[in-house]
C-alpha cells in the first residue's frame, strides 16, 4: 500500500511521524542492524530477571510496616494491575513495530518526533539511574556477605553511602563487567540471565515454601489496619496530590493500600525493558506479547505470595525495613534461611543491572540511528552485531556515577520516568489505531480506547503520589532534553532530511 505516510514524514514540524514501514526498513541496513537471537523464553527470563530485584527483597517490609500492614499483598495486586494495563499497550506496539527503542520508537510512529525525543530522553534517565541505584544496592549486599566471612574493604572504597566512604569500587566494577557482557552479545547475556534468574526464583520459592511453616494466624489481624494520617513531609517533600488538591494520603485503611501501591510500584519496574529487545527477537509478533505479559504475571504471583507469607511470619509492626525477608526468618530462629536470602538478593540484582543497562543502550542506539543523537553511536559491532559504542560509553558513565554518587534520594525519578512512559505508550496506541488502521497487529490491546484511558488515569494517579521535589527534578531533566533537541536533534533528524528529498 502506497500512502503519504510511507513516502515521507507526515509533516515537516515537531510532530512529524516516522512510519512503521520506515522503522522496519532501518533495521535491515547491515551496518545498523542488530542480531536476532531471542525467543519468547529469553524475553520472559529477561522480564523476570529485571522485575524481581530490590523491590521484593526490601519494599515488602517497608510498606507493610508504614503503609498497609498485611494488606501489602493487595498493594502488590493494585500495582500489578497498573502495570498490566500498560503491558497490554506495550504488547500491541512491540508486536506491530518490532524495532529497538521501546516507548521512544512507539511514540515516533504514532505521536511525533518531539514527543518521541522527550520519551527517549526520559528513558535514558530512567534506565541509567535505575542501573546505578541497583548497582549500589548490590554492592551493599555483597559487603554484607563479605562481613559474614570477616572480609572487609577499605572504608574509602565502600561508597558515599557508608560513613567515610568515597568510591564504591564494587558497584563500579559490576557495571563495567556487565557492559563487557552486553558488548559480546545478547545470547550470552540471555544465558547468564537465565542461570541467575533460576537462582533468584529458587530463593523466592524458598521464602514462600519454608515460610508457610512459620505463619501465625494472629499476625494477619487486622488484615487492613485502621487508617491513620501520616506525619508526612512538608513543602516539596509532600506528595504532589497533597500540594495541589490538599488531599492527604493515609497510611493503613483502604486508601493506605493505594498509597502503598505507589511505593511498591518500584518493584515492578523493568517489564517495559523487554520491549527494547523487540528488534533482536526471532519472532517478535508472536514472542513479544508472551514475554511482556508472561514475566509480569509470574512476578505478580510471586510478589503477592511473598507478602502474604512474610506478614504471616512476623507481625507487620515488627518487620525490618532494610531486610524484611531475611530478618523474618531470623525472628523465628532460622538464620540459615536469612543467609540464603541475602545471597539470592546479591546474585539476583546483577540481572537487574544487566537488563536495565541493556534497555538504555537500545534506546540510545535507536535515537542515534534516527539522527536525533550522533550517528556515530548507531554502528553495530562487525562480529557481535551489538551496539557496542553506546554500550561502552553509557557503561563507563554509569559505572562512575554508581561509584561516586549517593543516589537514594533520586530513586523516585525512576518511578516517575516509567509512569510517564506508560502514559505516552497508551496515548500512542489510541493514535495509531486511528491513523493507521490498516496495519497488521499480531496482538491487539483489548477494549480500545477504554483500556488505554484507564491505563493513563492509573499511571497519572501514581505519579501524583510522588513528592513534589521529584516532579521538579524530572521537569529540569525534561527541559534540558528539549534544549538539546532544538540545538542538535531537530537539525540532524533523518526524518527531517527525508522531507528535503534526502535518502533515509
Amino acid at each position: 500500500m502506497s500512502t503519504q505516510q510511507e513516502q515521507g514524514p507526515a509533516d515537516d514540524g515537531l510532530f512529524r511521524t516516522k512510519t512503521v514501514e520506515q522503522s522496519i526498513r532501518d533495521t535491515e541496513e547491515p551496518e545498523h542492524a542488530l542480531k536476532k537471537s531471542l525467543s519468547a523464553w529469553d524475553l520472559t527470563v529477561f522480564g523476570v530477571g529485571v522485575i524481581i530485584g530490590t523491590g521484593i527483597f526490601v519494599l515488602t517490609g517497608k510498606v507493610a510496616k508504614e503503609n498497609a500492614g498485611p494488606a501489602t499483598a493487595l498493594a502488590f495486586v493494585a500495582a500489578g494491575i497498573v502495570c498490566a494495563l500498560a503491558a497490554l499497550c506495550y504488547a500491541e506496539f512491540a508486536s506491530t513495530v518490532p524495532v529497538a527503542g521501546s516507548a521512544y520508537t512507539f511514540a515516533y510512529a504514532s505521536i511525533g518526533e518531539l514527543p518521541a525525543w522527550i520519551i527517549g530522553w526520559d528513558l535514558v534517565l530512567e534506565f541509567a539511574l535505575g542501573t546505578a541505584v541497583v548497582a549500589v544496592g548490590w554492592s551493599g549486599y555483597v559487603r554484607s556477605l563479605m562481613d559474614n566471612v570477616d572480609w572487609h574493604l577499605p572504608n574509602t572504597l565502600q561508597g558515599p553511602d557508608v560513613g567515610g566512604g568515597t568510591f564504591d569500587i564494587l558497584a563500579f566494577l559490576l557495571v563495567l563487567v556487565l557492559t563487557a557482557i552486553l558488548v559480546v552479545g545478547m545470547k550470552l547475556s540471555a544465558r547468564i540471565t537465565a542461570v541467575v534468574v533460576a537462582i533468584k526464583v529458587t530463593v523466592v520459592m524458598i521464602v514462600i515454601i519454608a515460610g508457610l511453616f512459620f505463619i501465625v494466624g494472629d499476625n494477619y489481624s487486622p488484615f487492613i489496619p485502621p487508617a491513620v494520617t501520616p506525619e508526612g513531609g512538608s513543602g516539596w517533600d509532600a506528595p504532589l496530590v497533597q500540594l495541589i488538591f490538599g488531599y492527604e494520603p493515609t497510611n493503613f485503611g483502604v486508601m493506605g493500600i493505594f498509597t502503598a501501591a505507589s511505593v511498591v510500584f518500584f518493584a515492578f519496574i523493568g517489564f517495559d525493558v523487554v520491549a527494547t529487545a523487540a528488534e533482536e527477537t526471532k519472532l517478535p509478533q508472536r514472542d513479544m506479547p508472551r514475554g511482556i505479559l508472561g514475566s509480569l504475571l509470574i512476578c505478580t504471583i510471586l510478589y503477592v505470595a511473598v507478602a502474604i507469607v512474610v506478614t504471616g511470619m512476623q507481625h507487620y509492626s515488627e518487620l525490618s525495613v532494610s531486610a524484611p525477608l531475611a530478618d523474618a526468618f531470623k525472628s523465628v530462629g532460622h538464620p540459615f534461611y536469612a543467609g540464603v536470602i541475602s545471597f539470592g538478593a546479591a546474585v539476583g540484582l546483577t540481572t537487574v543491572c544487566l537488563i536495565l543497562l541493556l534497555g538504555q543502550t537500545r534506546v540510545f542506539f535507536a535515537m542515534s540511528r534516527d539522527g536525533l543523537l550522533p550517528r556515530f553511536f548507531s554502528v553495530t559491532h562487525p562480529r557481535f552485531r551489538t551496539p557496542y559504542r553506546p554500550t561502552i560509553l553509557l557503561g563507563v558513565v554509569i559505572a562512575i556515577v554508581a561509584g561516586f554518587t549517593s543516589i537514594n534520594e533520586l530513586a523516585t525519578l525512576v518511578n516517575i520516568g516509567t509512569l510517564f512512559a506508560f502514559v505516552v505508550v497508551a496515548i500512542g496506541v489510541m493514535v495509531l489505531r486511528r491513523t493507521r488502521p490498516d496495519l497488521h497487529r499480531a496482538f491487539r490491546t483489548p477494549w480500545v480506547p477504554f483500556l488505554p484511558i484507564l491505563s493513563i488515569a492509573a499511571s497519572v494517579w501514581l505519579m501524583l503520589n510522588l513528592p513534589g521535589e521529584t516532579w521538579f527534578r524530572f521537569a529540569v531533566w525534561m527541559l534540558i532534553g528539549i534544549v538539546v533537541y532544538f540545538l542538535y536533534g531537530r537539525k540532524h533528524s533523518r526524518l527531517g532530511q527525508l522531507g528535503k528529498d534526502a535518502t533515509f
